[in-house]
């Protein structure tokens, strides 16, 4: 996340600490958990809610660990409630430490997986100039996410770290006891979670309104404890605690120099109503209670990229309180015994038996099990199990993918499976996008699109898809496809479409534009293919396509004014590249060949052969891409005024130093290298986005004959460019300059790689 997505995550977070605390509706029975010393008091760590603040607990908990503090019971609230759950389900602070500090946090709190990781056909949606965010469309109205981030890659994460204890539905039989704190929506009461699926309290604790989702568990919406209790030592008392040790890491109230912004006014509000119930709960603590409140400055909840410091703060906080821990401290042979008894039995000595879907999953049965029943019969593995759930998530159907461990049967017949749970996107299953396109050449030649797209999902079981493509502008086009999968698995498919289009036509001589067209096209396909894993697509099909062309200027007779294109074609696609805009790993390559035959309305009968490959590699802030493009007509019948049936260059990356599509012929091949920097971060503000200064250079041209390929006649260009990566998609403002002495400038907005 940038800064200002930080900043949001900051004030959304603090706003789900933030209200009046109201008492749990009912009382806890004691927790069952017993000492292994009857004759010292019962212990019970108190951690509150802070976001990435929090992560100073474990630094707390690696001191208590140092100092030989047994830790009888836990309760906490949102972070407060994740640090707790993980040490309460067996995990050692050292092991808490290192899965904070090797977790990709951006990638945690980001939803869609990387582009790598996404259904073939959904990386197809980023090959338009569309913005990514789909919004829902039902009865006339736009509905939106319940929140910016629907938590699926932390609940991913949650899963994995706690799997050792799968099969414990109550908390006070974890290795020690444990409650999380969320809050009811709907009344706004505490609920105090302590039986039922260890994640999902987690991930209820810390669901802060707006921000993360809310989690539909007990029968309740929930999100984030902090709206009802941020300190939960009440709950710590009810589980029969003798002595709290309480670990405050809420927001501190700031000083007049540092009010300066509204977002610091709103924080310093929502900060004092945190403060409020927090000082209640202080005032209950005893003279045997030890609070610990580390000094985190001016640390937000969204810093999550700070830390190895916020976790030394916090040891330092609780060695602070040396002397009054040492006083709980127990002798190395019960603290021996303690640790034993917290150990984590082995994970995965059996295997996966079945695979079931929850009932509310039911629709979803076949894709889910299509997935996720090679499993069966394979050791109990998070990382295997998550590699199913991120195919099923990558499809782009829903909220949240999940699962979890169950049981069959009774002794000897006992067997164990997993339980996947999917839940469809509450603003689906209809989706829009907009978009906006955009080149401008300063010299008069200015092209703008405006797009919108309508896509229905779910249209029968196997989950086919209508796509609708509407386009004004520069370029007018309509556009449909029917997608139809023949398998639950979604391999095989079929997919008629149809298509009618505008577009400009310009002829060149020696660089200088000597006609301009204006051409219509409709096009009716049927297209047959399927899906190579997640990585690639295989398609075959029949083209039809009718067009006419008139002149706006020049000579008419340079391009016909009728024709009519019939075709078989084969296409292999392969696509791993992370990101379409500014790309910095991966490679995507394609190659087609094009059959114009007679017998199927062409005017003309010939074979095109096209191929395209990018790769991307980065170290630092530094991506080096290398991109090769080339194409040619066998058996070549085309004539010269068949402009529309050549291949074209020029423009921005394809000779950037010539017009927009000034060079047309049967054959061309380009190759080139292109380095980008990145040179801002972006997220300070709503119209600030991370920012790439880079440049390239291009070799290629168009000839009538292949013979003539070689690098002697191929044309030499460079460009330097600035580029923004938008909310509209990448922004490049730009200049080429071809070796025989013309050049270009570009402002462009769109896709281009």
């Amino acid at each position: 996340m940038g800064r200002f997505a930080a900043g949001i995550v900051s004030l959304v977070a603090l706003l789900a600490a933030a209200a009046h605390a109201a008492p749990p509706a009912a009382s806890d029975a004691a927790a069952a958990g017993a000492r292994l010393d009857t004759h010292r008091p019962r212990i019970c760590l108190v951690l509150s809610g802070g976001g990435a603040r929090g992560l100073a607990q474990i630094g707390v908990l690696e001191v208590l660990e140092r100092l030989r503090v047994p830790i009888d019971c836990v309760a906490g609230t949102s972070m407060g409630a994740v640090i707790g759950g993980l040490y309460a389900s067996g995990m050692t602070p050292e092991q808490i430490d290192h899965a904070v500090r090797t977790l990709d946090w951006q990638e945690a709190f980001r939803d869609r997986p990387p582009r790598q990781d996404l259904g073939f056909r959904r990386k197809q949606d980023d090959r338009n100039f569309l913005v990514r965010l789909p919004i829902g469309l039902k009865h006339g109205r736009f509905l939106f996410p319940k929140g910016l981030i629907e938590g699926q890659k932390l609940q991913e994460t949650l899963r994995r770290l706690t799997l050792p204890d799968h099969a414990i539905r109550d908390f006070d039989r974890l290795p020690t006891p444990f409650r999380a704190v969320a809050t009811d929506l709907e009344t706004g009461e505490a609920v105090v979670l302590h039986d039922g699926d260890l994640v999902e309290a987690m991930r209820a604790s810390m669901s802060a309104p707006g921000l993360f989702a809310p989690v539909d568990s007990h029968g309740r919406l929930l999100v984030d404890g902090g709206l009802a209790e941020n300190l939960p030592i009440d709950v710590a008392r009810r589980m029969g605690a003798d002595v709290l040790i309480v670990v405050d890491v809420s927001f501190p109230l700031q000083k007049r120099a540092h009010l300066d912004s509204a977002l610091a006014i709103s924080n310093q509000m929502l900060a004092i109503l945190v403060r409020r119930d927090a000082e209640r709960q202080k005032r209950t603590l005893g003279a045997r209670d030890v609070l610990i409140e580390p000094d985190l400055g001016l640390t937000g909840s969204a810093d999550f990229q700070v830390a190895a410091q916020t976790i030394r703060l916090g040891a330092e906080a609780a060695l602070a309180m040396r002397t009054r821990l040492a006083a709980l401290s127990v002798d190395p042979a019960a603290y021996r015994r303690y640790v034993e008894r917290r150990e984590r039995s082995a994970v995965g000595a059996r295997p996966i038996r079945f695979v079931r879907v929850d009932a509310a999953s039911k629709p979803y049965e076949k894709t889910i099990l299509a997935i996720m029943r090679p499993l069966i019969g394979k050791p109990l593995d998070a990382a295997r199990i998550a590699r199913g759930v991120t195919e099923l998530d990558g499809l782009g159907l829903f909220e949240s993918v999940d699962y979890r461990v169950v049981s069959e049967g009774q002794g000897d017949g006992r067997r164990e499976g997993i339980e996947v749970r999917v839940r469809r996107k509450s603003w689906g299953p209809n989706y829009v996008r907009f978009g906006l396109n955009l080149q401008d050449d300063f010299q008069g030649d200015s092209q703008y699109n405006a797009a919108v797209r309508f896509l229905k999902t779910e249209v029968n079981g196997l989950g086919a898809e209508w796509l609708t493509d509407l386009q004004i502008g520069s370029n007018p086009k309509a556009y449909t496809e029917f997608y139809q999968p023949l398998s639950a698995r979604r391999r095989w498919f079929v997919a008629p479409s149809a298509r009618v289009e505008m577009r400009d036509l310009r002829v060149y001589a020696r660089d200088v534009e000597i006609a301009d067209f204006r051409e219509r096209e409709a096009e009716a396909d049927f297209d047959v293919g399927r899906e190579l894993g997640n990585w690639g697509e295989v398609r075959l099909g029949v083209h039809r396509v009718n067009g006419n062309s008139r002149a706006r200027f020049g000579d008419p007779t340079l391009v016909d004014r009728n024709f009519n294109n019939g075709e078989l074609f084969f296409k292999f696609s392969y696509d791993r590249l992370d990101s379409v805009d500014f790309p910095r790993s991966g490679q995507t390559s394609s190659l087609q060949w094009d059959a114009y035959r007679s017998d199927l309305g062409s005017d003309l009968a010939a074979d095109r052969l096209s191929a395209n490959w990018l790769m991307a590699r980065s170290r630092g802030r530094d991506t080096l891409m290398l991109w090769t493009s080339a194409g040619t007509t066998l058996r070549n019948t085309i004539k010269p005024t068949s402009l529309q049936d050549f291949f074209t260059l020029g423009g921005f990356l394809n000779l950037s130093g010539l017009a927009a599509q000034s060079l047309n012929g049967p054959t061309y091949a380009i190759g080139r290298g292109v380095y980008f920097r990145q040179i801002g971060h972006g997220g300070e503000g709503l119209l600030e986005f991370p920012a790439y200064l880079g440049m390239s250079f291009e070799a290629g041209n168009v000839w009538q004959q292949r013979g003539e390929v070689g690098w002697g006649s191929a044309r030499k260009d460079v460009s330097v460019f600035l580029g923004l990566d938008t909310f509209l998609g990448p922004l490049y403002l730009g200049g080429g300059y071809d070796t025989r002495g013309v050049s270009a400038y570009y402002l462009f907005l769109g896709r281009t790689f």
